[in-house]
């Protein structure tokens, strides 16, 4: 069951927080979908109304776009996703990992990256900013 937070002034009485173990469950099942090729269930952990920020692209909003991206756009062909740290706090979550695939072009590539999202009160998730750990100016 979430926890409830205290409030500040002004707030509402309470806030519900989710657990974090919710939280890990939900941003690991977006890596497994996402390694897997699964759009769809990849799609479902996202609300309607979603923002993803990713370098080298417009932010991508709502279920079109992202599918739009992960179907067709996304220049990586397959790879695997591996969580190194993972901090929650509350409805929000960053994670550091490694990334080892195949781009569309057949390079290879390996990198460090780190994501950010925070979550709805229905635990989908409501953004999710993207950062790459690679050589640019």
């Amino acid at each position: 069951m979430p926890a409830q937070t205290p409030t500040q002034p002004g707030a509402p009485a309470t806030r519900t927080v989710p657990a974090e173990a919710t939280v890990l469950s939900r941003i690991r099942a977006y890596y497994t979908s996402v390694d897997a090729g699964d759009v769809e269930s990849l799609l479902a952990l996202f609300a309607p109304d979603a923002r993803y920020h990713r370098p080298g692209y417009e932010p991508l909003v709502g279920h079109t776009a992202l599918r739009r991206f992960y179907q067709g756009e996304r220049i990586i062909a397959e790879g695997t996703h591996t969580l190194t740290e993972t901090v929650v706090d509350g409805d929000r979550a960053a994670v550091h990992g490694e990334f080892h695939g195949l781009l569309r072009t057949g390079e290879r590539v390996d990198l460090r990256f780190a994501d950010f999202f925070t979550l709805t009160s229905e635990l989908t998730f409501a953004t999710r900013d993207t950062f790459f750990f690679t050589p640019l100016v």
